[in-house]
């Protein structure tokens, strides 16, 4: 998370208090912040006291008071410290927070993400300003965001083998290898109707020399082919060119020796 802010001084001056004599008095929206307001943003979604609240920026709006704050996340940014124009509806989270009284004065408005526990899952979003600290509670899915992180990293595109298949073909390195990327695009099931891939395959096994796997998998290409709605592409007369080639080549010894 990231608080973006300005940061006004006390410089001489009575902050929070009951009356006018105060530059924020008891009961009245305050912007928690100078010039257009603070900013809090999540990269993740958090539960903030006890709310849960998505991924994204939000303005900060308290009311002080001396037995509790009201913090608020306002969701139109747009808004800036324009306290006047505030909308209830544009609220994402209110919470009630119990302030503490500082033994020394904190001369600097200033906001921490303090108390992280060991297992960074959940922290305070902390204000500190005059002789007040308001500590509001956030927690987040530390473990499921690692997993989704290592997911999406990790997580291959399938049509990364058939590129890297296609590859190794046509350098004619590393067929085994080629031919194992090609099955393991094919085993997923919404790749197993297509036949152009089907076709590389079967390219793939006559680099080999495996004569009677690759018959079978141009066979199964023209098939696939026929039986596909928007028509062939032009691949029914291209296995059948490839199965004149495999009929030419010599059997493998071991057939030979049968």
């Amino acid at each position: 998370m990231k608080i973006e802010y300005s940061r006004p001084k006390m410089s001489g001056r009575k902050i929070f208090g009951e009356g006018s004599d105060f530059l924020q008095p008891y009961g009245t929206l305050w912007r928690s912040g100078a010039n257009s307001g603070s900013i809090l943003t999540l990269s993740t979604d958090a539960n903030i006291a006890g709310t849960d609240v998505k991924a994204g920026s939000y303005l900060i709006f308290t009311i002080p008071g001396k037995e509790s704050w009201d913090f608020m996340l306002y969701s139109d940014v747009k808004l800036g410290g324009n306290t006047a124009g505030y909308k209830k509806e544009n609220e994402v989270l209110r919470a009630s927070v119990k302030p503490s009284t500082l033994t020394s004065p904190v001369e600097v408005l200033t906001f921490n993400i303090s108390d992280i526990s060991t297992d960074n899952t959940s922290a305070n979003i902390e204000l500190t300003w005059e002789n007040v600290s308001v500590k509001v509670p956030m927690k987040v899915s530390f473990h499921d965001q690692v997993m989704k992180d290592i997911a999406a990293k990790t997580q291959v595109n399938p049509s990364n083998y058939v590129a890297a298949a296609n590859y190794y073909l046509t350098a004619g390195v590393n067929l085994e290898q080629a031919l194992a990327w090609m099955n393991t695009y094919l085993a997923i099931p919404e790749n197993a109707g297509q036949f152009w891939h089907i076709h590389s395959k079967a390219k793939i096994q006559v680099a080999l020399g495996m004569k009677k796997e690759a018959l079978a998998t141009a066979n199964e290409s023209i098939a696939k082919a026929k039986a596909f709605a928007d028509g062939d592409f032009g691949y029914v007369k291209r296995n059948e060119d490839l199965i004149v080639e495999i009929n030419k080549l010599p059997e493998p010894a071991a057939a030979k020796k049968k």
